[in-house]
């Protein structure tokens, strides 16, 4: 039988040659990723943003904010220049940021496929660290002009066809104007001139080498690697870029050793920016007042430039120089008798935390709270010369101490407020009531929540450094509601008026009348004069106040003012812990007398107004007929302050400062 009748040995195959192999696997492939472009572009590219809008620039407006002389604070919101020629730029100012974010710009087309690799297989093999991008410089572009910077694949995709579009459509020369001129720099300057007009003050043109490479090391992040409140780092960063132009010979050596010789020195303006925390408290309020901005703004606020200089100051100053004692922060708020905010400090430094201790934080008044006490007493009827005794009394079962855990026996009101006696402080509250004493605090100006525990008569109560400046304020100014504002006027830059806090402005009431204000500036003047406020003492000065402290030494204040001027302090400890043994009369005493000192002789301050009233003779403590042996009568939580406590509406003067 014949071999292969029934499906005998079949003919061999035919091996290939080692160049049909390459043509035929070369052609498997390219089929293959032909299928994965056309399926890639088929997913990826049909929500593509449009691209036809690629030179519209919008920005937010930018806000300036001026002080109430016209100075300038701060600058807030976007800044663009017209679109610098990079031909007009010096060589390395491109070098730069070819060195330091795409190496391999000029070599690629839009990617960079072993730049993407070594990123994924970072990025797979340090879970958790800080991931790494691989975006060429053509991809910046694409995700700056077009896209969000959301991190997910479907992102990354459409920034590759971005990408590649871009690299069909420009030069590389036009690919990197287009990036220079549009990519942010932080402090609201978008593009290298208005960085650069931003930083240093000096058109793009004029940068140096050092200067260059400074900003491009900025791409990695703005805020981290900002000169301005980051230096060191900025500059570390800056030495990398430096190097990485050696080595592509964009710089000689000679030039980097010569940029190390020559330090960058950053915008005055930009570097010393004051006032920090204010501008976070109005910039939040302008929207609120004029709506969303669609054209640049000027705001005229309230705040003394030289003022607020000296509050920093006093405030740096002071938390320097108690840290042993566990002073870790300080807030400040000063304003006159209309309300006006002229210094504010919401820290010790805004370049290291931008939490706002003077409006955002709560924190417990302590004995400061106690001339709302006082007060009540003083409209119902008592005087600084009735006699009361300092001794152990139980409130239901609450037995309040005194600082110094000792007891002075027999002493007037007057001494009880300037020695800050707890035990007083206390049965005056509960024979008073403590709703009543709520309702005058409210009255001059808290708006924080008051529970009406006995507790409340030694001040726990959280408030803001702004709101107890603003409660004393009436204290200061005859008697008449301050509510602390920071915003005079806003406009557009062409000077259209948009907000006037002058127009359709209110009379303020009368909220303290006679003789309680005359008797209450008198025995807050003992304070200063004799008492636990000695520390805040201003030479030539009319002076009252009053300490704060709690029980656990958390927080510290001190509350003063003199002739329509008020400032706040306040001392502590972010996460709220315990001092060593920091009172009111010391750290927040000193910074409110270092910052007063400097103050005070500008504003030209008068004394308190509103005269004195001699109080009648000393007289028995009517406490003690009510209370006997320490029974707590019982208080009408829904009672109002008799009307003394609520004098006639008057029209409040104005001050001249």
């Amino acid at each position: 039988m014949a071999n292969g009748a029934f499906g005998g040995n079949k003919p061999a195959k035919t091996q290939r040659t080692p160049l049909q192999a390459l043509l035929y696997w070369t052609t498997v492939l390219g089929v293959w990723g032909l299928i994965f472009v056309v399926t890639f572009f088929a997913v990826f590219a049909r929500d593509l943003p449009d691209t036809s809008k690629l030179y519209d620039v919008t920005r937010q407006p930018s806000i300036n904010y001026l002080d109430r002389s016209g100075a300038l604070l701060a600058v807030r919101g976007s800044q663009y220049a017209p679109p610098v020629d990079i031909d007009a730029l010096p060589e390395y100012v491109p070098a730069a940021f070819v060195a330091i974010e795409d190496r391999q710009f000029y070599h690629h087309f839009g990617f960079n496929p072993w730049g993407i690799a070594r990123s994924l297989i970072w990025n797979i093999t340090h879970d958790g660290g800080p991931q790494r991008g691989g975006s060429t410089i053509t991809q910046q572009l694409a995700r700056n002009l077009f896209l969000s910077p959301a991190q997910n694949y479907k992102r990354k995709a459409q920034e590759l066809i971005l990408a590649v579009w871009l690299e069909l459509k420009f030069s590389k020369k036009q690919i990197l104007a287009l990036y220079m001129n549009r990519v942010y720099f932080g402090a609201g300057a978008y593009g290298i001139e208005a960085a650069s007009q931003r930083y240093f003050n000096k058109p793009a043109k004029d940068l140096t080498i050092g200067e260059a490479a400074l900003l491009a090391g900025m791409m990695k992040g703005p805020a981290r690697y900002s000169p301005v409140s980051a230096s060191e780092r900025a500059a570390r960063r800056a030495t990398v870029v430096l190097d990485e132009m050696v080595r592509l010979k964009a710089i000689t050596p000679e030039q980097r050793d010569e940029a190390f010789k020559t330090p960058v020195q950053v915008s005055a303006t930009l570097a010393n920016q004051r006032a920090q925390y204010f501008t976070d408290y109005v910039d939040a309020q302008v929207r609120s007042l004029v709506g969303e901005p669609t054209e640049d703004l000027v705001v005229e606020t309230t705040l003394d430039l030289p003022i607020q200089v000296a509050a920093e100051r006093a405030v740096q100053l002071g938390v320097e120089g108690h840290l042993k004692q566990g002073v870790q922060q300080a807030a400040l708020v000063a304003i006159d008798g209309e309300g006006r905010i002229r210094a504010y400090v919401g820290g010790e430094d805004y370049g290291q935390s931008q939490f706002d201790r003077a409006t955002s934080a709560r924190r417990q008044a302590g004995s400061a709270f106690k001339p709302f006490v006082y007060l009540t007493a003083m409209d119902q009827g008592r005087n600084p010369s009735v006699m009361v005794v300092d001794e152990p009394v139980k409130i239901g079962n609450w037995e309040p101490r005194n600082y110094t855990n000792t007891f002075l026996g027999p002493m007037t009101l007057q001494t009880a407020l300037a020695q800050s006696i707890n035990t007083v402080a206390a049965r005056l509250a509960n024979e008073v009531g403590t709703s009543n004493v709520a309702a005058t605090a409210r009255r001059l100006g808290i708006t924080s929540k008051i529970q009406l525990d006995p507790s409340m008569a030694l001040g726990a109560v959280e408030v803001s450094p702004l709101e107890m400046a603003q409660a004393y304020a009436p204290f200061a100014n005859g008697g008449f509601l301050a509510k602390g504002y920071g915003i005079e006027r806003i406009r557009t830059a062409s000077g259209k008026v948009l907000y006037d806090h002058s127009v359709d402005k209110q009379p303020r009431p009368s909220v303290i009348g006679s003789p309680s204000l005359q008797y209450m500036n008198q025995m807050m003047r003992q304070v200063v004069n004799g008492g636990t406020g000695g520390r805040a003492r201003v030479a030539g000065y009319d002076i009252a106040g009053k300490t704060g402290t709690t029980s656990d030494y958390k927080d510290a204040w001190f509350v003063g003012y003199t002739g329509g001027f008020v400032a706040a302090v306040w001392t502590g400890k972010d996460d709220n812990t315990a001092m060593k043994r920091v009172s009111g009369g010391g750290p927040p005493a000193e910074i409110w007398k270092v910052f007063m000192s400097a103050a005070l002789p500008r504003l030209k301050a008068t004394p308190i107004p509103g005269g004195t009233a001699e109080p009648p003779p000393p007289t028995e403590d009517p406490i003690g007929d009510i209370l006997g042996d320490g029974e707590t009568p019982t208080a009408d939580p829904g009672a109002t302050p008799p009307s003394a406590g609520t004098p006639p509406a008057q029209t409040a003067p104005e001050l001249p400062y």
